[in-house]
Parts: structure tokens; sequence; C-alpha cells
């Protein structure tokens, strides 16, 4: 089966067409990517997003974005997403056909193969440590030819920062150079400072997941609560770990003074916020971190991944190192230590026009 991806549906559109195939229907990270550059656009060029039925596709329905839905993802199964990838592909003819994640990246890769579409991908969630998020060794080498074989057959391969491209070299040695566009996040000015309480309010806000090394964040909290009784911290989001979390909060004596709310909106979570703190084993990009900052919060987070390419030293800590991370949160309250966005990092318009950019190189 043989379809052209160079071809548009007459009509639709006088710009070249990109089709993006997300594989989740909820709202993350990588959906908060989505969201930001179907409501900012990809200048010169129609967007169109593949997703399953859910909140991502409610959302970007919302905000008079372009999309279509279908079985695709892990639930729906690799045949039954190749043929909703390959339908909507026949449908719409985009230029350029996007992948995000790994499960779409597979999926888009097989469609590559039998369209001849171009293919792009950006990459959200590689590891430096591979034992990250593969239980053995062997399953981690078994992707890693996976996505080797996938890179041979894209196009255009974008990093999220220095950190992700420079990992991607190493475990998957695609063929052609990622090019690096960080995420996007708007600070047209440095928000105004915040008076200081006498006691911090630190927030967590991020999945419960085993990489976001919620137990050396009790700890370290355990050792700010020695310093300062006033202290408070909000673990905010959902996750395998929340219950044993709970547990431990417990053991350590601070159920009086750790709150586990579940989800929340994160501009609100924030605005009640002096310090977030993020003490993950990896990060690539992380918006929770850039928004923080842009809101002219107190940051704490791990010298991981991309987190120094955002955060000046003064900002990290090792996360099994308690007293230096609570040490940093202590610094972070004063206005004078809160970080600013490194200078040049782009806006969600810069972004997309970097994209754009990338794109051009394909037609």
């Amino acid at each position: 089966m043989v379809l052209s991806g160079r071809r548009r549906s007459p009509g639709l559109s006088a710009h070249p067409t990109t089709l993006w195939a997300v594989p989740v229907g909820g709202l993350g990270g990588v959906a908060r990517h989505v969201l930001d550059v179907a409501t900012v656009g990809i200048p010169g060029w129609r967007l169109i997003v593949l997703c399953p039925e859910g909140d991502l596709a409610h959302r970007l329905r919302a905000a008079g974005a372009a999309v279509v839905t279908g079985p695709f993802g892990p639930e729906a199964g690799l045949v039954r997403s190749v043929r909703t990838l390959l339908k909507h592909v026949a449908a719409i003819r985009p230029n350029v056909l996007h992948s995000h994640l790994a499960y779409a990246d597979v999926v888009a890769a097989v469609a590559r193969v039998l369209t001849g579409i171009s293919l792009a991908t950006t990459e959200h969630g590689i590891a430096g440590d591979e034992k990250l998020y593969h239980r053995t060794r062997r399953r981690a080498r078994v992707r890693a030819l996976v996505h080797s074989w996938r890179l041979r057959r894209t196009d255009l391969t974008i990093a999220v920062s220095r950190a992700t491209r420079q990992a991607m070299l190493e475990k998957w040695r695609p063929p052609v150079d990622p090019v690096i566009i960080p995420n996007g996040v708007e600070a047209t000015r440095r928000p105004q400072p915040r008076p200081p309480r006498s006691s911090p309010r630190v927030l967590s806000l991020s999945r419960l997941s085993p990489e976001k090394q919620l137990p050396e964040l009790l700890h370290a909290f355990a050792e700010l609560q020695r310093r300062d009784p006033g202290a408070r911290l909000t673990v905010a989001g959902e996750g395998p770990e929340r219950e044993a979390a709970e547990a431990m909060t417990k053991a350590l004596g601070l159920e009086h003074v750790v709150s586990f709310p579940g989800f929340l909106d994160a501009s609100q979570a924030m605005s009640a916020a002096d310090v977030v703190i993020q003490l993950s084993a990896w990060e690539n990009c992380s918006y929770t971190l850039l928004d923080a900052v842009a809101a002219g919060l107190g940051v704490v987070a791990t010298p991981v991944g991309g987190n120094p390419e955002i955060l000046p030293e003064v900002c990290l800590a090792r996360a099994t190192d308690s007293r230096a991370v609570a040490a940093a949160i202590v610094r972070q309250v004063g206005n004078e230590a809160r970080p600013a966005l490194p200078e040049g990092w782009p806006s969600r318009k810069e972004m997309t026009a970097r994209i754009a950019a990338a794109y051009g190189t394909l037609l």
C-alpha cells in the first residue's frame, strides 16, 4: 500500500500541512507542548493533530485547533494505530508527518515505509540512565535498536535540550543530527517580586512516579522542617508512587505539614507557593521549571538532563543531599536569589518559528 504524503486535499489551505501524531489523550508535558504550538500556530503551515479522544482533543477543539481522533496509541495496539494513521494520512495528505512520544514514533516510521511521507519527530523523554525507564538492560537494548531503526527512516529530528540531543547521539546514533528547539515559554517581563513569608510554602508539581524521587523529596523536606517548623509542602499530582509517598510522610511524622491534593491547576498551585521543587532523576526540558521561573518563583531542582540549561547553579542540588536541598530552598525564599529565564530562551512564537524553519529543510 503506497500513499502520497506530498499532496494536500484541494481547497483546504494554501499552506503546506503538518500532521502531528500524538498517542496520548490526557494532559501532561507533551500535551502542553502540543497545545502551545496549536494555540500559537506554526507560521506558514497548517497544523492538524491526531490523538485519541480525550482531554487533549477537547482542549484543542476549544482552542480552535484542527484535530482528528481515532484508535491511536498503546491502548489501541500497533495494528489499529497504524491503520488509523494511514487513514488520516490518506485523507489529509500532509507534507510532513510529525510524531511525538515513542509509541507514535514507531507507528509513524511504519507509515513512512509504506507511504514515503516526510517524517519529523520531537524527542521529549529520553533519559541519560537507561535503567530509569527500562527494568532490565536487555529491554533497554531492544528499545535502543527499535529507536535506531525508526530514526533511520526519519528526515528531521528535534531535541528539546542539549542534554536530550547528546543522549540521543550516544544511545541511538541517529543518522541526522538532531536540531535543538527548547520548549517555549512567555517571559515578556520579569514578574513582580513577592513579599517573603515567614516560612516557605514549597510545591512539587509532577506525576508521582519513580523517576521523580519522592523519597528524597520527603527526606529533604524533613530536613527543612527541622530548620523551620513553619514550612509546608504540597505534593500535587497523581501516579503510582502516591500511596508509598503518603506512607513515608506518616513515617517521618510530616502528615500535618505535607499535603497530597492530587491534580491541581499549575497556575493556581504556583500562585500559592514560594518555591517549586523537582528532584527528578532526569528531565529533558521541564515545563514545570520553565513555568516556575517565568512566574517569579524560587526553584530547586537536580543538576540532571536539561535542568542546568534552564537554572543557575544556585538552584541546583543533588537529590540525595538533604541538607543541600534544604539550604537551596531557604536561599530561594528571598526574591534576590530567584532565577530568571536564560538570555535568548524562546517564547512560544519563537519556538514555532524554529519548527517552521526546520520544516523548510524538508520541502
